[in-house]
């Protein structure tokens, strides 16, 4: 498709809620500005979407909320943020409004902005197959167009009558097939793998607040007691930004584990690379980890209340990513009441010293990864296109 004349300028309107859809998001204009070299975008965005050109109204974490009773407190102010969006994108009128992912925002967004005319994608289809499966009636109602990253999700929604596209997963583009594990663990101070090296455990608590506050003392309390059962375990935990990290090192020096050899990090993907197993946040992080061919073990915990009504809702009996795409327990999940520091550390240990599982789950993972990959910038650009100019 050639490129639209630098004279035309298209205005397109974004939402990302967490860092997520950030990252989805930014991928999407990626692929959008060789026809659109002068598109204006503006929304609401993080870092990696401000850097391909986004203005963003408001900081993304101003609508990073978790669970379904924690935004409760914010409720007025996030409805507030998204009735001053509507008003102002009816005014301005963009060529299309973008959802990446956040459903609980952008869904009721793109109803209200749809039916003003403007048509609508949503950007990584919400788990109508996990939960919810009654949000598909306003799904048919908001959506001019649906983009998805898993292969099992096109049908579904062909099935409901909505126009869908599967691009493919953008994390499957930018995890390479085999990582490089020397390089990660010398970028970290590490001794390269080897049989008489150092293992290393990959701490995952989350990159919210909000999963902080649930996960980080458990984890980290099953950091203590695995460096009981090997002194010599390094332990290796991305960080999102200065106020997690704050908060992490307060619940650190609680515990009194500051004699661990514990070590905070910024890039996540280095972190994945160099360990030999990881204890991850349920959410887009376990695709990651899987992506990098980790063995890992899932937690998941919320405020009790979200928990009772959230168990309930669900349609299959997994909720990490990997083991959903795979259709059975690949790796542990722990949630709820069984998220304690023991049995995270014994979930652990069992997958550190389990070679041959380590080897079946590295060729699992390499069928997912191959099965994910497709070129997503290039097919969601398309399909925004066919919308803007039919």
């Amino acid at each position: 498709m050639p490129p639209v004349a630098s004279s035309d300028k298209v205005s397109l309107a974004l939402v990302a809620g967490e860092v997520s859809g950030d990252m989805l998001a930014a991928r999407l204009m990626a692929g959008l500005k060789p026809h659109l070299p002068d598109a204006r975008f503006h929304g609401i965005g993080g870092p990696r979407m401000i850097a391909q050109g986004l203005v963003s109204s408001v900081p993304i974490e101003t609508l990073t909320v978790r669970g379904l009773f924690e935004i409760i407190p914010r409720y007025r102010e996030i409805k507030g943020i998204q009735n001053r969006l509507r008003d102002r994108l009816i005014a301005e009128r963009p060529a299309a409004f973008i959802g990446a992912d956040y459903p609980g925002f952008n869904l009721g967004l793109e109803e209200q902005l749809r039916a003003a005319g403007i048509p609508t994608v949503h950007f990584v289809g919400p788990q109508i197959w996990a939960w919810r499966g009654g949000r598909i009636k306003k799904i048919q109602r908001a959506v001019s167009h649906m983009l998805v990253i898993f292969p099992f999700e096109e049908q579904i929604y062909r099935d409901a009558g909505v126009p869908v596209t599967y691009i493919g997963h953008p994390l499957a583009e930018t995890i390479p097939m085999v990582p490089d594990v020397a390089a990660a663990r010398a970028a970290l101070g590490l001794a390269p793998n080897g049989p008489n090296s150092a293992r290393v455990v990959t701490v995952m608590p989350g990159s919210r607040m909000g999963e902080l506050k649930y996960l980080a003392e458990p984890f980290v309390r099953a950091a203590g007691l695995l460096a009981r059962r090997d002194p010599g375990l390094r332990f290796v935990v991305p960080m999102a930004g200065e106020k997690q990290r704050i908060y992490f090192n307060e619940i650190v020096a609680k515990a009194g584990l500051q004699g661990i050899d514990l070590q905070l990090v910024d890039d996540s993907h280095t972190a994945i690379a160099a360990a030999d197993a990881v204890l991850v946040a349920s959410g887009t992080a376990t695709l990651e980890v899987a992506l990098f061919k980790k063995p890992m073990v899932i937690a998941y915990k919320v405020m009790r209340a979200s928990w009772e009504i959230m168990r309930h809702m669900g349609y299959q009996p997994w909720i990490g990513l990997p083991n959903i795409l795979a259709r059975e327990f690949l790796v542990p999940e722990l949630l709820q009441h069984a998220v304690t520091p023991e049995t995270l550390a014994d979930a652990v240990w069992a997958q550190l010293n389990d070679a041959a599982g380590r080897d079946r789950l590295a060729a699992r993972f390499t069928e997912m990864h191959h099965s994910l990959l497709r070129d997503s910038a290039a097919l969601s650009a398309e399909a925004v296109l066919r919308i803007i100019r039919p």
